[in-house]
């Protein structure tokens, strides 16, 4: 009797053990699946797609769609009308159909439909936006319950992916065309790009002043080079070089190699002379700083402009403002569709009698009225000395009064 009690009794801690181990695994599992259940519901708040409805990949359809037929349509016609203009120019100066094609157009086209990318979009919003009020489906989706707010959704989606792909494309990707179109168009176009520069002089570091008589930008190479170095006012130092060549194909930047230089080191009333028929060293300056041609901020990215003006700032140069406007502009240009969306989508959303032709009118004067104000602020900053932050945002600030006087005035 005692063995069978024995017996059972092993057998009951056997299977409170069996349990307990279960228990604790289940415990583990569900937690971890409480914690699973947990990061999905995140997942699912912050994908953007459950955000989007039928009703909002419809419009995001025919905004991008006719966004993308009015680029192509007025792109084609500024196509035929440049080709009208410079063939001349390139019959003349024997241009290769390659050029034309790969190195001019190639990159003609993505610069200027980017550079009226809003003036697309406006005319797109104005566009599909008036066929679809003048077909009631506007009135049928106010009548249905979607609010004016509501409604802007869609189109507001089509603004941030068009405007991340403007900027990411002006800030990284255009830059590097415009210097091959450039040199197309000074080899084969205008023949005026700026190559040389006489009597330059600029700081190269704190204290140190850098001169050269001439420099000559398809060599890379300068002529009557001096470097002079300053502590507490007083030369210390003074360098001497017949010629400056800039090394193109050094790993580092700032590399030149000094041909018969000299170099007087000055202490109190005594100096002492070093020179040789070669030396290289490393002096901050690069032949962007010494050569300016018309246009030349349009070649840097984002990040080379900024790092370019705080290296001009720093050496005291103010002829920066092209390039402040121009880093500027690129951010703000970005944000306008957003506003032209506004006012296009709240002028052309009221069922009219008369067509979309009155708001077609009203959006292209809209466009070209912010296109020709960003142009006058930018022009103002650089020959005026207007804030160049300010004059690049002037356009956006104005139209944004007109874009919120247009929402008050939507149909709801």
């Amino acid at each position: 009797m005692k063995r069978k009690n024995i017996r059972r009794f092993r057998h009951l801690l056997h299977v409170a053990r069996w349990w307990e181990s279960h228990t604790r695994t289940l415990r583990k599992a569900m937690a971890w699946t409480a914690r699973k259940l947990a990061f999905l519901r995140v997942l699912n708040v912050l994908n953007p797609l459950r955000y989007i409805k039928i009703l909002d990949w419809y419009i995001i359809r025919k905004f991008i769609g006719t966004y993308i037929y009015s680029i192509l349509l007025i792109i084609s016609i500024s196509i035929v009308f440049d080709v009208n203009e410079n063939l001349a120019k390139f019959s003349q100066y024997h241009a290769p159909l390659k050029a034309i094609v790969f190195d001019y157009y190639a990159n003609f086209v993505p610069y200027f439909a980017n550079l009226f990318s809003p003036l697309f979009v406006f005319i797109a919003v104005i566009f599909f936006t008036s066929k679809l009020a003048s077909n009631s489906e506007i009135i049928s989706m106010l009548a249905a319950g979607v609010s004016f707010k509501r409604l802007m959704r869609p189109y507001m989606i089509s603004c941030v992916l068009i405007s991340t792909l403007s900027f990411f494309l002006s800030a990284y990707v255009i830059p590097h065309g415009t210097v091959v179109r450039q040199n197309f168009e000074s080899m084969y176009k205008n023949k005026k790009k700026n190559t040389s520069a006489d009597n330059v002089m600029l700081q190269v570091d704190r204290g140190t002043i850098a001169y050269i008589q001439h420099y000559d930008n398809n060599m890379k190479r300068g002529f009557g080079f001096s470097l002079d170095k300053f502590e507490n006012k007083k030369l210390v130092s003074h360098m001497t070089a017949m010629e400056a060549q800039y090394d193109t194909i050094s790993d580092s930047k700032y590399h030149w190699t000094l041909t018969n230089w000299k170099i007087r080191e000055l202490h109190g009333l005594k100096e002492h002379i070093t020179s040789g028929a070669r030396r290289d060293t490393l002096i901050q300056m690069e032949p962007t700083d010494l050569v300016y041609s018309k246009g030349q901020q349009e070649t840097f990215t984002s990040p080379e402009l900024k790092e370019y003006i705080s290296k001009q700032i720093d050496r005291g140069n103010g002829n920066v403002v092209q390039y402040q406007v121009e880093y500027h502009k690129r951010i703000a240009s970005s944000f306008a569709s957003f506003i032209l969306t506004t006012i296009g989508l709240s002028l052309s959303s009221r069922k009219r009698k008369g067509g979309m032709g009155m708001y077609l009118g009203i959006g292209l004067a809209l466009s070209f009225g912010y296109i020709m104000l960003q142009t006058v602020s930018a022009t103002f900053a650089i020959n005026a000395g207007a804030p160049p932050m300010l004059a690049a945002w002037v356009p956006n600030m104005i139209f944004a009064v007109v874009a919120y006087f247009c929402y008050r005035k939507a149909p709801n």
